[in-house]
């Protein structure tokens, strides 16, 4: 590229960044805050502000890729209408650059933590997430989190063990956008710093009902928004499959949210812009919040307990049992022939290598699987496989 068009676009990106202080809120992160572990040069001088790389980043993922075919909910099921992980993930992008343009914040830094903050989760959604917890326990390296692999992923387990440098402020989002916990309202908790976000991360792992909040306002739309894009969309695609019926919502839940997906992402996020305009925290209002929180509960009871969602369980639990126990096995004796090597530890780093108990290799392998990889994974690997000829 010639120098001169280079200047030129870098001092564009320079503008664009001091325009920021004047365009945004007083309580936005600008772009000049963020901050990586390793300094690059060529991010500085490149014509892309900070967070926007980051977004790049994670859209050239490996592992943002896989989000075409991971469970939300519902696992198992064939149906072209039914919500899948990516789906989600743009529809929190969608819903909170929405907010955060409303209330004039950082959409590039909003954007990156909404399409990342999902990367880390296992198959089959959270029961995938609970049955691979369980194992890792079992096999002494802690509990399993997604929001914690999702920064283990884009931070160290990506691009080969190098990861992609991310900004702190990205990577918070990521980690604390926690949208099953239950909140009415969020202020940023600033001040944070890498050693500090990675002490969270190592206290969420003893202690799951730890509640972290964003350092940003920007994360905190990012896990207020996650909540607006589930809630109503889970019970459409419920209704879709049988499991309820419309007339099941709680009435002193639609009498103030709606009873359809439209009308409750509509009303959430209104009555969120309406209580958080020039101000340092977003939140709902009392009778919004209550009614948020009782539907919630009732997604629980209705939709994620009920036991033909769950019938299909036992027999997942086994595979993941049986898969992780082949892995680590095949990585114990060295079978250089097993997947494990060939397709997630082939020329992957040696920091990552020494850094990474067994458990954890078999742990992140599983963890980066689509539900249909784990599938063939268990049809190959466990069962019987027939032979033409022993000759």
């Amino acid at each position: 590229m010639d120098k001169q068009i280079k200047k030129n676009l870098v001092g564009i990106r320079n503008d664009l960044d001091k325009s920021e202080e004047a365009r945004l809120s007083p309580w936005a992160c600008l772009s000049r805050y963020a901050v990586r572990r390793k300094e690059e040069e060529e991010v500085n001088q490149g014509h892309r502000q900070s967070f926007s790389v980051d977004s790049d980043r994670i859209l050239h993922s490996l592992a943002y890729s896989r989000y075409i075919d991971k469970t939300q909910v519902f696992y198992l099921i064939k149906n072209d209408h039914i919500t899948h992980r990516v789906l989600h993930v743009q529809l929190v992008s969608k819903i909170a650059r929405t907010i955060g343009r409303l209330l004039r914040l950082n959409e590039d830094l909003i954007e990156a933590a909404a399409l990342g903050h999902d990367i880390g989760h296992t198959p089959f959604g959270h029961d995938g997430e609970k049955i691979l917890s369980s194992l890792c326990e079992l096999h002494g390296i802690g509990k399993f989190f997604h929001n914690i692999q999702s920064v283990r992923f884009l931070q160290e387990i990506e691009r080969k063990g190098k990861g992609w440098n991310l900004t702190l402020q990205v990577l918070d989002g990521i980690f604390c956008h926690d949208g099953e916990l239950h909140s009415q309202a969020l202020e940023p908790q600033k001040d944070k710093n890498f050693e500090t976000l990675y002490d969270e991360m190592n206290q969420k792992k003893e202690n799951l009902s730890m509640d972290f909040w964003p350092m940003t306002l920007e994360g905190c739309v990012v896990r207020m928004a996650d909540t607006i894009s589930y809630i109503g969309r889970d019970i459409e695609d419920a209704i879709r499959l049988g499991l309820i019926n419309r007339g099941d919502i709680p009435k002193d839940c639609t009498q103030v949210l709606g009873d359809t997906n439209g009308t409750i992402v509509y009303n959430l996020v209104e009555d969120l812009l309406t209580n958080s305009l020039d101000k340092p925290y977003v939140s709902f209002s009392n009778e919004v919040g209550e009614s948020l929180r009782r539907l919630k509960k009732f997604n629980e009871e209705r939709i994620y307990k009920n036991y033909r969602v769950k019938e299909q369980t036992p027999k997942i639990r086994l595979m993941f049992e049986l898969l992780f126990e082949k892995y680590f096995k095949d990585l114990e004796t060295g079978n250089e022939e097993s997947d494990i090597y060939r397709k997630f530890l082939d020329g992957i780093s040696l920091e990552y290598r020494e850094r990474t108990p067994l458990a954890g290799i078999v742990r992140d392998f599983i963890a980066g699987m689509t539900d249909d990889y784990f599938l063939n994974q268990c049809h190959n690997n466990l069962f019987p496989q027939i032979k033409t000829s022993f000759f």
